[in-house]
C-alpha cells in the first residue's frame, strides 16, 4: 500500500511465468552525443527501457522508468548508460536491465567537386544491458550508392545502381567516434551519399560509382575487412540491403564476427 492505495504491481502472480523484458517503449527524449568536431551534439532519441520480471510478481512499476530517465535529464549519453541501467536494475528490483536508444546524428559534409556544404543525417543506435556484467553495443545505418557489376559488364550503355543501407553494430574496447565508423562504412560502397550536390558533383559521383561497382556481397566483405582492421573493435555485425532499382525486391547480405578471442575481452564486457 502507498498513501492508502493498493499496489497491484507488487502483488503475487501464481502462473509461474517469468517475463524476460517488460517496460516502456518509444519515449522521445533529448540526449547528448559526443561530436568529434564540436565536442557534443544535442539530438532527440527514441528510447526503450526494459527489465526482467520474476515469475512471482504480477507487474513492474512503469512510472519508475520515466522517473529514472528524468533524474538523468541533460545527461543521457553513452558515458551515462551504465549508470542508468544500474539505477533501473536497483529501483525496479530486477536482475537484468536494458536501455535502447535510436537517434539521428548529423555530420557536415562537403560535396566532392563544388565543395557545397550540407548536413547529412545518419540513424544511430546505442544499446546497454546490465545483468551479471555490463554490455554495450553501438550501431549506425549508413546510406551508400551501389552499382551492379553484372549490369555494367553486360550493358552497352550504363549500369543500374541503387541506394543501399549498410547497418553496422559494434562492441569495442576503446572509444570509437561515430564519424570514424561512418566514414569507414561509406568507403566500402560504390560511392557515398550527400544531402546537397551540384551538377559537377553528380557527374563525379556517377562516374565514381561506375568505376567502383559493388555487389551486396562486396559491400559486406569490404566492411568486414575494414572493421577487422580497427584495433578498438571486438565484435561486429554488418548488414547491407540494396533497394534494387530494376527488381521488385531488395538484395541482402550479413556478416557477424567475434574478435574477442584474438584481441581479449573488452573492458566491462561479460560473456
Amino acid at each position: 500500500m502507498s498513501n492508502g492505495m493498493p499496489d497491484l504491481q507488487s502483488s503475487r502472480d501464481d502462473r509461474n511465468i517469468a517475463i524476460d523484458k517488460v517496460g516502456v517503449k518509444d519515449i522521445r527524449y533529448p540526449i547528448v552525443v559526443q561530436d568529434r568536431s564540436k565536442t557534443s551534439q544535442q539530438t532527440v532519441a527514441r528510447i526503450n527501457m526494459y527489465v526482467d520480471l520474476p515469475h512471482h510478481f504480477k507487474g513492474t512499476h512503469m512510472s519508475r522508468f520515466i522517473e529514472i530517465l528524468n533524474q538523468h535529464h541533460g545527461e543521457v549519453s553513452v558515458e551515462r548508460m551504465d549508470q542508468i541501467v544500474g539505477a533501473m536494475k536497483e529501483h525496479l528490483e530486477a536482475s537484468c536491465a536494458h536501455l535502447e536508444l535510436e537517434f539521428p546524428y548529423f555530420i557536415e559534409k562537403a560535396a566532392p567537386v563544388s565543395g557545397a556544404r550540407s548536413l547529412m543525417e545518419y540513424q544511430c543506435r546505442m544499446a546497454a544491458s546490465l545483468g551479471d556484467d555490463y554490455d554495450f553495443v553501438l550501431g549506425v545505418t549508413v546510406p551508400v550508392t551501389s552499382l551492379c557489376p553484372c549490369s555494367r559488364e553486360i550493358s552497352a550503355r550504363g549500369a543500374h545502381n541503387q541506394r543501399s543501407a549498410v547497418r553496422v553494430d559494434i562492441r569495442y574496447r576503446e572509444h570509437v567516434w561515430l564519424e570514424e565508423l561512418i566514414s569507414t562504412i561509406e568507403a566500402c560502397g560504390s560511392a557515398p551519399v550527400f544531402a546537397l550536390l551540384k551538377r559537377e558533383d553528380e557527374k563525379a559521383l556517377t562516374e565514381q560509382a561506375y568505376d567502383n561497382p559493388r555487389f551486396v556481397e562486396d559491400v559486406v566483405r569490404a566492411v568486414t575487412e575494414a572493421l577487422t582492421a580497427l584495433p578498438a573493435v571486438t565484435w561486429f555485425r554488418v548488414e547491407c540491403e540494396n533497394f534494387e532499382s530494376i527488381h521488385n525486391h531488395s538484395a541482402y547480405a550479413m556478416v557477424e564476427r567475434d574478435l574477442r578471442d584474438e584481441r581479449g575481452k573488452p573492458c566491462g564486457q561479460g560473456g
